[in-house]
């Protein structure tokens, strides 16, 4: 995302909807102004992002300021790139997403989540472009054309995509509950730095796994 947003703007065409379904302010889309320090703008993208709405996340980072007193430090701040990542990906520009996570270094605590959006951005365009859904190869071309820029990896090596500790902590949640619902999914993609769908994928293709394995045996 851009490092900042118009202060103000001409009346205009409303908010225009993402691909996900995200509003996305126009730029000619009146917004008052306001007026935070850099903690203070950390904070509130952190607290939206922990909520998982999305659209007033894209919102608070339009509204805020072009001459913030603070924009090289404002620019330069973790939760505040972060939150611009998040946005970039659920309003479908992978273009702005990828420039985000390839121009600044992110600590180990935030790899996670962008290493998942910027290998689900990566299958998405690929699956927009080829027009089918991608298969176990199509995905591991995908990452071997693509890989994790260090900016968001840690150099743990990867198994099937997620990091072993990820897909020990999915295997377990799935002896407790493969059908976990949407709470369930929302809370282990919390823990694992997945994304919601993300998630859910595994656990489907788990299931249709046991059940091949189960039908060969009988």
């Amino acid at each position: 995302m851009s490092a900042v947003a118009p202060a103000t703007a001409s009346s205009g065409p409303g908010p225009a909807s993402g691909p996900n379904g995200l509003v996305v302010p126009s730029p000619v889309f009146a917004l008052p102004t306001l007026s935070f320090s850099v903690s203070q703008v950390s904070t509130v993208c952190e607290t939206l992002e922990e909520s998982g709405d999305i659209e007033r996340l894209a919102r608070f980072l339009w509204s805020l300021p072009v001459a913030h007193p603070n924009v090289q430090e404002l620019n330069q701040s973790e939760a505040v790139l972060r939150a611009r990542a998040i946005v970039a990906f659920h309003s479908g520009q992978y273009r702005e997403l990828y420039a985000i996570l390839e121009r600044h270094k992110f600590t180990k605590d935030s790899h996670g989540k962008l290493q998942a959006m910027w290998l689900e951005a990566h299958y998405q365009e690929a699956e927009k472009l080829r027009g089918r859904p991608l298969g176990p190869v199509d995905k591991y071309r995908v990452r071997k054309k693509y890989p994790l820029p260090r900016t968001i990896w840690d150099g743990e090596q990867k198994t099937h995509c997620f990091k072993e500790r990820t897909r020990s902590l999915l295997r377990e949640w799935y002896l407790q509950d493969p059908y976990p619902n949407p709470g369930k999914k929302r809370e282990l993609a919390a823990a694992t730095g997945l994304t919601p769908t993300q998630v859910g994928n595994w656990f489907k293709n788990r299931r249709q796994r046991d059940r091949a394995a189960a039908a060969k045996n009988r």
